[in-house]
């Protein structure tokens, strides 16, 4: 079973955009159970995420979001295979990736969407490991 990004995202995505502060991102997280936001220039493209770390740090209400947002963005198209989301949070030690449609943002996926496949037995392993050789002693 081929399944696709598009399948395992949330859709329903919150945004933020550079200038909305931070007492606004916190309660946006809060009220939607979330723990992180893309943040979005006008056209709707990534220019930056907020995840519920940012928020150790204490940052004044009326901070704008541009100010602490984490502006590298990794994202991934919508059609891609889950298996490149999960090398993306691995290498880079992230727990979600912003999927996007001709540079737009259409969902997140995070690292719990991607351990549904494997909870649900919905992986296809690529490359199985061979049987084990018998140990001569």
């Amino acid at each position: 079973m081929n399944i696709t990004i598009e399948e395992l995202m949330v859709q329903q995505v919150m945004t933020a955009t550079p200038h909305q502060t931070a007492e606004h991102v916190r309660t946006v997280l809060s009220s939607h159970s979330g723990s992180c936001i893309p943040v979005v220039d006008s056209d709707g493209e990534p220019v930056g995420i907020v995840s519920a770390s940012d928020f150790l740090e204490d940052h004044p209400a009326g901070t704008p979001v541009s100010q602490f947002m984490t502006q590298k963005v990794y994202t991934i198209p919508q059609y891609a295979d889950p298996s490149l989301a999960a090398r993306i949070m691995r290498n880079h030690k992230i727990h979600h990736v912003v999927v996007t449609h001709e540079k737009k943002v259409v969902g997140i996926i995070s690292s719990f969407d991607l351990l549904k496949l494997v909870e649900e037995h919905r992986f296809v392993m690529k490359n199985a490991p061979d049987t084990p050789k018998s140990r001569k002693k």
